[in-house]
């Protein structure tokens, strides 16, 4: 489940930072946005069967992976009544909070810490 979680999270930040280079309000700036939906959804849920932290229980990080859901959720709610600005800032923290999640992930212990030989 790590390996689907890493992929995901890798291609999530790619498709996140061509999002945001993207001109807004675009066909394609919606369907990388779908996409990116799509595949965050994939780094969320994966997420819950990973439990390396705490002993087999669920640790803090798993509150960002509920409050990542959230704010996808308020984004997607925020661009369908209208409220662009809303939905700018929630996916772009939606973003800040994955790049910081991965951040904790490169952490000398963690999976991809011993990938990386630390």
């Amino acid at each position: 489940m790590i390996w689907l979680h890493l992929v995901a999270a890798l291609l999530a930040l790619g498709l996140g930072a061509a999002n945001l280079a993207l001109a807004k309000g675009t066909l394609r700036h919606r369907i990388v946005g779908w996409a990116w939906t799509g595949v965050m959804l994939c780094v969320t849920l994966s997420s819950f069967a990973i439990r390396e932290l705490n002993s087999g229980a669920f640790s803090w990080i798993h509150a960002l992976t509920i409050w990542t859901l959230i704010s996808m959720f308020v984004a997607i709610y925020a661009i369908r009544t209208g409220r662009a600005r809303v939905h700018a800032r929630f996916m772009a923290g939606t973003m800040a909070g994955a790049i910081v999640a991965g951040g904790f992930a490169l952490a000398p212990g963690r999976f991809i810490g011993r990938l990386l030989g630390y």
